[in-house]
């Protein structure tokens, strides 16, 4: 999860006070995505593997971790 402008390919959802950007092509691979809020950080959970799909997951100034 990356800060971001949006793009052509985008599908944007707003929730609460978040937008969140992903690529209509990479959503249909990975639905649902699910992003749980924590104390410190987040994690994110989707229909496969994200560390498999090229996604990559840095966040909360780790170098390798989804904060979970």
């Amino acid at each position: 999860m990356v800060m971001d402008q949006e793009r052509p390919n985008d599908e944007s959802y707003n929730i609460g006070d978040f937008t969140f950007l992903v690529d209509r092509d990479f959503m249909a691979k990975v639905k649902p995505i699910k992003v749980d809020f924590k104390d410190v950080g987040f994690s994110i959970s989707a229909n496969i593997d994200l560390s498999q799909a090229g996604a990559g997951c840095t966040g909360c100034g780790s170098t390798s971790s989804c904060c979970s």
